[in-house]
């Protein structure tokens, strides 16, 4: 693995409004996205940054210019995404940890329930850990805790069962987008344990196929309206 090195020789004024700390997460953030692992960025003289990552190429060195760098900035957007359903027991719960997981620090994923029923399915649990994804942390909760002050500022909701979408929601700090994207629930499978895992896989498969599709659109480059109707897509797909 090879070192490949991005330089800026100068700071254009007013172009960041914060210090080189602010350029240095930025940097860092949209490095991880669209290039991979990251090692320790350093600082030299006159504004210069140097961000290391590992490629496949030989040591190159790329002078680009203050466009290109906000490009490159604004592909290291983060965003908060928000996994509804009525218990936060199953859909939602798999929903938090496929986007954590795919989002690949690009989304940051949190689930909630209307009416959570304070447990986290142990089928869910069960998938999970079979898939080698860690379920550290995850728990059932309200939606009304990121309708709170200092909440994190959603940039998009997800419902995932019919009930979550037809009820009343708080109102969402930051005016996110919201789609449904209905899943058949799992935790209603009536059967024995077999039946019972095999729905979580099914809804667990939907779920990455959807998260996937999402994940692939140029989420930047689309307008509002356009975004919106790409998310309604996604949630009639037929899986």
């Amino acid at each position: 693995m090879k070192l490949l090195a991005i330089r800026l020789g100068y700071q254009p004024k007013n172009f960041w409004p914060g210090t080189r700390k602010t350029i240095a997460k930025s940097l860092v953030m949209s490095e991880v996205v669209g290039f991979g692992m990251t090692t320790p960025l350093s600082f030299r003289p006159k504004e210069e940054i140097l961000l290391r990552f590992c490629t496949h190429s030989a040591n190159r060195l790329f002078w680009i210019n203050s466009l290109s760098l906000k490009e490159l900035i604004l592909q290291g957007k983060q965003y908060n995404v928000l996994v509804l359903c009525t218990g936060n027991s199953a859909r939602s719960i798999l929903g938090e940890v496929l986007f954590n997981v795919l989002g690949k620090g690009r989304f940051i994923a949190h689930s909630a329930g209307s009416k959570p029923v304070g447990r986290v399915n142990p089928f869910a649990l069960e998938l999970l850990g079979q898939h080698g994804l860690s379920t550290e942390g995850l728990r059932s909760k309200s939606w009304d805790e990121f309708a709170a002050p200092g909440a994190p500022k959603i940039d998009f909701v997800f419902t995932v069962c019919d009930n979550a979408a037809g009820e009343t929601c708080p109102i969402w700090p930051g005016k996110p987008f919201t789609a449904h994207w209905g899943i058949p629930d799992p935790a209603g499978v009536v059967g024995n344990d077999d039946a019972k895992r095999a729905a979580f896989k099914m809804a667990y498969n939907q779920l990455a196929r959807r998260i996937q599709l999402f994940m692939s659109l140029p989420i930047e480059k689309l307008d509002k309206l356009k975004l919106k109707e790409k998310l309604a897509e996604i949630g009639r797909i037929k899986d």
